[in-house]
């Protein structure tokens, strides 16, 4: 049977003042009415049924999410007691599938994106699971629009096949990062794809790759896996997983990986990562501006305004963010605004807990 997994445990400290430790950016309605855990569960219902649907996330964040989303059976989300990154947390989803269902084949997508063309998507999904059916790890690759830095890269080889009409090829190799002069080569190269983050494959094949991979963190798995369904599965992992070292699943499995496929597509993706992103997202008005809650602004433009209550009124302002919630106002320049990790991150230093 198939399944799919949300990663929802993130928190989006580049999208404070608005996400919050107690209201993450998932929880968040970023795009049109619907929140961006809404939308994820959204895209996947057309192919799973809500019983199919698991969610991996904080126990802070589990109820919130769970509200949000009522038809999701409340076992189905899976709790880590901290985070560990995406590989200790997708493996910690993968050995609950394996004991649900041993042959069960896993969709992995983040809470985070936002698809504008949910049909092609969906066919997509259809078209990776039947080639992890027959064994590959496959990865969804995004067609790049241009040579962007913000983004890892993945290079295809030769074709594998074909699913559902779309062809899928053999993964040369993951490229982190790269500076812009190495991305307009490897865009001019037509042989690169952005990194989504999204996979599919069978619960077994990917386990046997974390245990050939990083023994280490699978034998401490398996400690885990052997307390699942009995009274000690809580403790346990309580005790396991401040132990597990930090890691991603790029690095961790997919880099080092046997048989990787990608399949190249245009979906409509985005990442909603920080303000930049609802910038290129989001309409803009004839001043170039995206206003969202109650503003007026005079001689404004190319601006990020997002309020709630209180009027946000601006008099020849250019290139700004402004976040304005019940207790903390942000203001930055449009082209620093990866820089708001950083006040998150003197808040946390400074003691001042109640800001995050």
């Amino acid at each position: 049977m198939n399944y799919a997994l949300i990663m929802a445990g993130g928190v989006g400290t580049r999208l404070w003042p608005m996400s919050r430790a107690n209201r993450p950016k998932q929880a968040l309605q970023l795009v049109g009415d619907r929140t961006m855990f809404q939308l994820s569960v959204d895209r996947l219902s057309p192919l799973f049924k809500p019983e199919s649907i698991f969610v991996v996330t904080r126990a802070e964040h589990a109820p919130i999410l769970a509200a949000q989303v009522p038809e999701l059976p409340p076992a189905n989300f899976i709790i880590e007691p901290e985070g560990r990154g995406t590989a200790p947390a997708i493996a910690l989803a993968a050995i609950h599938l394996r004991h649900f269902d041993p042959q069960a084949a896993m969709v992995v997508v983040t809470a985070d994106h936002y698809i504008s063309k949910e049909k092609e998507f969906q066919r997509t999904l259809q078209a990776a699971i039947q080639a992890a059916e027959e064994g590959h790890l496959v990865t969804l690759g995004i067609s790049p629009s241009g040579p962007s830095t913000g983004y890892g890269y993945i290079q295809q080889g030769r074709q594998r096949g074909i699913a559902q009409d779309l062809a899928y090829y053999q993964v040369e190799r993951f490229t982190e990062k790269p500076d812009l002069e190495t991305a307009r080569q490897m865009v001019q190269s037509g042989q690169y794809s952005w990194n989504s983050g999204m996979f599919i494959w069978r619960v077994e094949r990917v386990l046997e790759e974390f245990a050939r991979q990083m023994p280490e963190f699978y034998a401490q798995l398996e400690q885990v896996e052997k307390t699942l369904a009995t009274p000690a599965y809580e403790n346990t992992l309580k005790h396991i997983w401040p132990r597990v070292a930090k890691q991603t699943i790029d690095y961790g499995v997919m880099e080092g990986a046997k048989d990787v496929v990608v399949f190249p597509v245009d979906i409509g993706w985005s990442d909603i990562g920080s303000w930049a992103s609802l910038l290129d997202l989001l309409p803009a008005d004839a001043e170039g501006n995206i206003l969202n809650g109650p503003t007026l602004g005079i001689d404004t433009r190319d601006s990020l305004i997002f309020g709630k209550d209180r009027l946000i009124a601006t008099i020849g302002v250019k290139g700004l963010v402004i976040v304005d919630t019940e207790d903390a106002l942000l203001i930055c320049p449009k082209d620093r605004e990866q820089e708001v990790r950083e006040i998150v991150k003197r808040l946390a230093d400074s003691g001042q807990e109640r800001y995050l």
